[in-house]
């Protein structure tokens, strides 16, 4: 059983210091065997990527981050798997989530099933006409163990 909070805005006010692997890809490549988001993941853990990283513990949270986005949801974007970082160990790809207005979605269950459904729910709050617009500029997952996932989407501030 999957269990979905409903979303709430935050407002980061520290940005992290992420180091990690990274791809390129789109959400309709991601439907064909070409998926390069799973092959990322599989790399991550078989490589063993997080405990390369100064500071790594087996508490440390995983995250993957969405950038470089080519426009919107239908187009080219970036994804980091990486762990919180001081430094970046060669090898490797630095990333900065930005301080900024967040929508969280937050899921608990079994996994990939759980971030699947946080991800539906997101797709589901902005197919509509959003009270908080996306920005389309950093996404990320924050993993924190148990089967718990949050993604926080960046969403252009009220005024």
């Amino acid at each position: 059983m999957i269990a979905i909070a409903p979303p709430r805005r935050v407002q980061l006010e520290q940005p992290l210091q992420l180091a990690g692997i990274q791809t390129r890809t789109t959400n309709l490549n991601e439907a064909t065997p070409e998926a390069r988001i799973q092959p990322l993941w599989q790399r991550f853990f078989s490589e063993r990527v997080a405990q390369s990283v100064p500071g790594y513990t087996p508490q440390s949270q995983l995250y993957g981050v969405y950038s470089g986005y080519a426009s919107d949801a239908h187009g080219a974007y970036d994804l980091t798997a990486a762990v919180l970082a001081g430094e970046v160990p060669q090898g490797l790809v630095g990333i900065e989530v930005p301080v900024g207005d967040y929508l969280v979605f937050e899921a608990q269950g079994a996994m990939p099933q759980a971030v699947l459904a946080a991800w539906a729910a997101v797709w589901k709050y902005f197919e509509g006409a959003p009270a908080h617009p996306r920005r389309y500029a950093v996404d990320f997952e924050q993993y924190s163990g148990d089967g718990r996932v949050a993604v926080y989407i960046g969403v252009i501030a009220a005024d």
